[in-house]
């Protein structure tokens, strides 16, 4: 490929922390859903997470990362490109406990049309966060 690939901030943090992961590139997909970008991911949904981010009655903003299959039992989060990585402040993130299932998982890398697929074990060397149930 004579094209170079491009880099999302995700990923140059990624790859400042020496931190190894997959990226993967949709924009020649149409995909804009996060089923559909399972699907032309050709990956199993349950392994594909959308960043869901929330502003509480306190004003104050939570992180959700949550399967592409699943919902969060919540209202009000922002829409497009976010991820739980490179946020200009660090807010409590928490991921659905699902993600103990896949020894990586996928999300975005901060721009429409990209992902990175990363493990539980590295993402904690780039952010703080927890597990817990929170999709229905």
């Amino acid at each position: 490929m004579s094209r170079k690939e491009e880099k999302t901030n995700v990923m140059r943090i990624l790859d400042q922390k020496k931190i190894e992961y997959k990226s993967y590139n949709y924009l020649q997909t149409g995909a804009v859903n996060g089923m559909e970008v399972a699907e032309a991911l050709d990956e199993d949904p349950g392994m594909v997470f959308k960043t869901l981010v929330t502003v509480g009655k306190s004003k104050t903003n939570y992180v959700f990362v949550v399967p592409v299959n699943k919902e969060l039992n919540l209202t009000g989060y922002v829409h497009g490109g976010c991820s739980p990585i490179g946020m200009k402040k660090q807010f409590s993130t928490t991921i659905d406990r699902s993600a103990e299932n896949y020894g990586r998982i996928i999300f975005s890398a901060g721009k429409i049309g990209y992902q990175v697929e990363v493990s539980l074990e590295d993402l904690e060397k780039v952010i703080r966060y927890q597990l817990d149930e929170i999709t229905e």
